[in-house]
């Protein structure tokens, strides 16, 4: 039996897909993640960033749905987020451009001018 192809994305989510991974950092932090999955203070000392910034990228990515995080206990009974790569994969073509530009919303158009925002 034949794979099923997987859903083509809502112009919404694929602008939220690719405006997550066109940042460096973000890049950086999901090449991290393949490896193995790893919580904020360890990931951090990992590529070199601060965790503020570091939990900041993280958030975009699980928002985007390319990460995910789950709460556990350590053995001392610390609360502590660790972080892996959500399985994912996107195929851009015309077509599915084309298809996906159909359906932007304004509220993505927003969404966007926001993260432009904040980036400056």
């Amino acid at each position: 039996m034949a794979e099923v192809p997987p859903p083509a994305p809502t112009g919404d989510e694929l602008l939220k897909v690719l405006s997550a991974l066109g940042n460096p950092h973000r890049l950086r932090i999901v090449a991290a993640l393949v490896e193995n999955r790893n919580y904020v203070s360890a990931l951090a000392r990992e590529i070199g960033m601060g965790r503020p910034l570091l939990h900041m990228h993280l958030q975009r990515l699980e928002a985007a749905g390319l990460v995910v995080g789950t709460l556990e206990l350590s053995e001392d009974g610390k609360a502590m987020k660790y972080y892996e790569v959500a399985p994912f994969f996107y195929e851009l073509t015309p077509p599915v451009i084309a298809r996906a530009a159909a359906t932007i919303t304004e509220n993505a158009d927003r969404t966007d001018r926001t993260a432009k925002e904040e980036a400056k």
